[in-house]
């Protein structure tokens, strides 16, 4: 009786301090810091099984809008925790066929190799009266696929959202903040986040993208999947990589 008594009294002194050397680890510092569902004790709010009405912005200008851009934040009703760095996106308009293409790149941020994704999403303009609505060309998601184009000024900022929906499933729905320049002023990102939440979607899971460090990743060489460019010259990596990450 007087062992379990004792075992009473530690245990909860135990258990305190195991917490404690579990939030100063980095990793689960950062978990319990940008995952909103465990540090707020709350359920997402943003899982829902339709898209939002959106209208996409008025008088837009389609060839204003292409070229080059840095996504500085990024939302995703998948994602939890934030991944990426160095993602930039750079949209083409094609008069041939009327699509318009985005070609992106991004890392992951705990990648210590500094691999450069790339990708590319294709899309079709259904009213060129509203030309600040596209749909999507890939066939992937079964249904609805509908690109907005919220606001920009072209020159500087630019904020798009994309939803998907799928029979008996939530809906996917992800935003991205757009920048000219690697960074963007904080006045402008509170602007442009603002106009978020009416779209059901949780800023709290809208996270920054960091754009340092990012003019020279590790590449593939289109001849052997495990040769890199790296500045501009080749070489093998030695240690066995990951070619295909989910």
């Amino acid at each position: 009786m007087l062992l379990w008594h004792r075992v009473a009294q530690v245990l909860p002194l135990l258990l305190l301090q195991l917490l404690l050397d579990l939030t100063e680890l980095p990793s689960a510092a950062a978990w319990l810091k940008f995952n909103s569902y465990t540090a707020l004790s709350k359920k997402r709010t943003d899982l829902r099984k339709k898209c939002p009405n959106v209208r996409a912005i008025r008088n837009f200008d389609l060839e204003l809008m292409m070229g080059n851009w840095h996504v500085v934040q990024y939302y995703a009703s998948t994602e939890e925790l934030p991944e990426y760095a160095c993602m930039r996106s750079n949209f083409a308009f094609s008069s041939e066929d009327q699509h318009i293409t985005m070609n992106f790149s991004y890392i992951y941020a705990e990648d210590p190799l500094r691999e450069k994704l790339q990708g590319n999403i294709t899309w079709l303009i259904p009213d060129f009266g509203t030309p600040g609505h596209w749909m999507h060309t890939e066939d992937i998601y079964e249904g609805i696929y509908n690109t907005y184009v919220l606001d920009t000024d072209y020159k500087n900022w630019g904020l798009i959202m994309h939803c998907a929906e799928k029979k008996k499933h939530p809906r996917y729905l992800s935003a991205l903040l757009l920048s000219r320049q690697p960074t963007l002023g904080d006045n402008v990102i509170t602007f442009l986040r603002e106009k978020l939440p009416r779209y059901d979607i949780d800023l709290s899971f809208m996270f920054a993208i960091n754009q340092t460090s990012c003019e020279h990743l590790m590449e593939s060489s289109k001849d052997d999947p495990l040769a890199y460019i790296v500045n501009g010259q080749q070489s093998v990596a030695n240690n066995i990589k990951l070619i295909n990450k989910p």
